[in-house]
Order: C-alpha cells, then structure tokens, then sequence
C-alpha cells in the first residue's frame, strides 16, 4: 500500500494549486482519503477527507469554500484543489487512508495508518 503526493510548488496569495495523490497496492474504492498539512512548529492538521463509497465531503473549517477534493478511482488519484490561498495555507501536505467514517474523525491523524511522503506548498503573500 503506498500513497504518492505530488504538485506542490510556490504560488501567489489569491492563486490556486492542484495536489495529486497517487494510489498503489489497494482499492481506492473502499477506503477514507484524507489531506493533511503541517506548518512548522504545528500540529499536523486534517484539511479534506472524502469517503471512498460514495465520495461524500467532509471538510476542516480553515479551508471551506476555498479547498475540495476529487478522486477517480479508475485511476487511483485523489486531488485537492486549492483556490484562494493564503500565506496561512503555506506547510507540507499529506495524503492519507484508512477505513475511516466520514465526519469529524476523519480530520484527525491519529485514524491513519498509511501516508505519502508529502508536498510543500508554499504561499506568497
């Protein structure tokens, strides 16, 4: 099982980003995708999850509206869209699965075994 992020980069305050998480060894289909993001000196924070049955939407209050998640499973990609960054926004970003309820614990780290190694995003101001 293994989780590959990639597209991070340096962008603008106002511009928008793309994340890819490549999925290998499992099926997308049944699991719980997370987004995570660490800024130093800070506590990894969930961002998105998205169920992997019916590809419900469960988001961290610091990026509604501005952040959402697809996947395609026929692909085993999962991507987060990122509009309207902020310097704020600016840390290292991580998939994550597991088999995990969709709602509040999805957001929490502590509910995944299995990461990506990570992309950092860094936001201009």
């Amino acid at each position: 099982v293994q989780l590959v992020e990639s597209g991070g980069g340096l962008v603008q305050a106002g511009g928008s980003l793309r994340l890819s998480c490549a999925a290998s060894g499992f099926t997308l289909d049944y699991y719980t995708i997370a987004w995570f993001r660490q800024a130093p000196g800070k506590e990894r924070e969930g961002v998105l999850c998205v169920s992997g049955s019916d590809g419900m939407l469960y988001s961290g209050d610091s990026v509604k509206g501005r952040f959402t998640i697809s996947r395609d499973n026929a692909k085993s990609m999962v991507y987060l869209q990122m509009n309207s960054l902020k310097p704020e926004d600016t840390a290292v970003y991580y998939c994550a699965t597991d088999f995990v309820p969709l709602g509040r614990s999805c957001l929490s780290a502590l509910e995944y075994d299995t990461w990506g190694q990570g992309t950092q995003v860094t936001v201009s101001s």
